[in-house]
């Protein structure tokens, strides 16, 4: 079974060289870049660690930007790194969800052969996923190309750290209900989402949502993968490191250690990944 990193964040080198330039004009990117963690990672680097950890592909992103020529000059460098690497790297695009331009936009990546958008920033977009009419045309443009759509997502509760939102879990839950055809990966265990699965009728609305394990080692410790297991979603959880601010290593040693079952493991760490993108 191929092992598959579902969120990595690829970035230009021209913009890792100058990111204070861009920065800025883009609050929400200064405020990550500028947080103790922040690290920049261009395609050779992502490979060498997939490499050292022993994966064999990641789906990679570039930074989702409010300004739309930005996001096109990033979403570029992902299809010119899907091209170089076409047996390493799985593409997704990023948009700005009010922009005028979203679906051509997503027209233009999806027939370079990118699989996906996301990861999109609910608050650093500035925009509500629970309200209709600032979604509809990116809802819509995802379903019509079958593609999954990942978003970030955050814990309500706990510490905070650069990029905690006040995305509360109510919001993600309107944003489903609106969106009972489109498949959504949310970010970082869906802030605790996943729990409330548990209810029927969260499990039947849930049904084509899938939550991944970015930056899991910051905020979970390993029982998380069990209560996922206990709770029946191993099916729906997607490794992802959240790369290049944790080495893979971090959460290989948390799998190992969390009890579930080597079969489920494999699920995590690439069967569910290869399940949802089959066919994009």
């Amino acid at each position: 079974m191929s092992k598959i990193d579902f969120h990595v964040h690829i970035t230009p080198p021209e913009i890792s060289a100058d990111w204070r330039k861009y920065a800025e004009k883009e609050p929400y990117f200064s405020m990550l870049s500028h947080g103790p963690r922040n690290k920049f990672a261009s395609a050779p680097d992502i490979i060498a660690a997939l490499d050292t950890a022993g994966f064999d592909k990641a789906v990679v992103f570039g930074f989702a930007f409010n300004d739309a020529g930005l996001c096109r000059y990033v979403n570029d460098y992902v299809i010119d790194s899907v091209t170089r690497y076409p047996d390493r790297l799985i593409g997704f695009m990023v948009v700005p969800p009010g922009g005028v331009e979203l679906e051509d936009e997503i027209q233009r990546c999806h027939a370079a052969g990118l699989r996906g958008v996301g990861e999109l920033f609910p608050e650093g977009q500035d925009f509500d996923i629970a309200d209709t009419r600032q979604t509809a045309a990116l809802a819509a443009a995802c379903t019509h190309f079958n593609i999954p759509l990942l978003i970030h997502a955050n814990e309500p509760l706990g510490h905070h750290y650069p990029g905690k939102t006040k995305i509360g879990l109510r919001s993600q839950e309107q944003f489903i209900e609106n969106n009972p055809g489109l498949e959504i990966v949310l970010a970082h265990w869906g802030g605790g989402l996943l729990f409330y699965e548990t209810m029927p009728e969260m499990r039947e609305k849930c049904r084509n949502v899938y939550y991944d394990t970015a930056a899991s080692p910051l905020l979970y410790d390993p029982s998380v993968y069990r209560a996922a297991s206990a709770i029946g979603l191993s099916e729906k959880i997607l490794f992802g490191s959240d790369f290049p601010l944790l080495p893979h290593s971090r959460y290989i040693d948390a799998l190992a250690a969390s009890g579930i079952s080597l079969s489920e493991q494999e699920q995590m760490l690439g069967g569910n990944a290869i399940k949802l993108l089959n066919g994009r």
